[in-house]
C-alpha cells in the first residue's frame, strides 16, 4: 500500500476517533462540559463564544500533546475528578450570569478559565488516546487528527447548542435565564455527583 494511502488512512481513523470520543454519549462528560460553556451565549455573541472554544482548544491541545508524549502526567484518577469539577464551576458561574451581557473584564476571566479547563480535559482526551495507540512509534498523525476530530465534536455540539437555544428562546419565546438555569442547574446536578462517585481519596 502507498505511503501516502497510509498517511491518510491513519488520518482519517484518528479523526474519526476523535469526533466518536468527545460526542460519545457514554462520555458525555466532555459534552456536558461544553454545553455549559456555551450555553449561556445567544448567536449575537458568537464571536465571544468562539474566543471561549479558542481557548478551551489552545488548553486541551497543550496538554493532549504534552501527556501523549509522555513529557507530563497526573494520576487518571486525579483527572477524573477534576473533569466534573469543571463542569460544577462553569454551570455554577452560568448560574450566577443574570443576563448575556458580558463585561470585557469577566468575559477575559472567562477566557482564562476556559483555558485552564481545557488543560484538564486534554489530560482526561490523553488517556483515552494513549489506550488506542498502544505501542505505536508515529505519533504526528494520529495527535494531529485526534486533536482535529475532537474540534470538529465540539463545533457539531456548539452548533447544535446554538440551534435550540435559537428555537426555544428566539422562536418559542422560552426566557433566556430560564433556558440557562435549565441547563445549567442540570449540569451542575449531575457533574456533582459524578464528582463525588469519582472522589479521588
Amino acid at each position: 500500500m502507498p505511503y501516502n494511502t497510509i498517511i491518510m488512512s491513519l488520518f482519517e481513523l484518528y479523526l474519526r476517533l476523535g469526533i466518536d470520543h468527545i460526542a460519545d454519549i457514554q462520555s458525555y462528560d466532555h459534552i456536558l462540559f461544553v454545553i455549559s460553556l456555551c450555553i449561556i451565549y445567544p448567536l449575537k455573541h458568537w464571536k465571544k463564544l468562539l474566543i471561549l472554544i479558542t481557548a478551551f482548544t489552545l488548553g486541551h491541545s497543550t496538554t493532549l500533546i504534552l501527556a501523549t508524549l509522555h513529557i507530563f502526567s497526573i494520576p487518571t484518577n486525579i483527572i477524573e475528578f477534576l473533569i466534573p469539577v469543571t463542569i460544577m464551576l462553569t454551570a455554577f458561574g452560568n448560574i450566577l450570569q443574570k443576563s448575556d451581557k458580558f463585561s470585557t473584564v469577566s468575559h477575559r476571566y472567562k477566557y482564562v478559565l476556559a483555558m485552564f479547563f481545557g488543560l484538564i480535559h486534554g489530560l482526561g482526551f490523553s488517556n483515552y488516546l494513549r489506550s488506542m495507540l498502544g505501542n505505536e512509534e508515529g505519533l504526528l498523525v494520529p495527535l494531529l487528527s485526534f486533536n482535529i476530530g475532537i474540534e470538529l465534536g465540539q463545533i457539531i455540539i456548539v452548533a447544535i447548542i446554538l440551534a435550540l437555544t435559537i428555537l426555544a428562546v428566539d422562536m418559542l419565546g422560552m426566557k433566556r435565564r430560564e433556558w440557562n438555569l435549565i441547563f445549567s442547574g442540570a449540569a451542575l446536578g449531575i457533574s456533582l455527583v459524578m464528582a463525588i462517585e469519582r472522589f479521588p481519596w
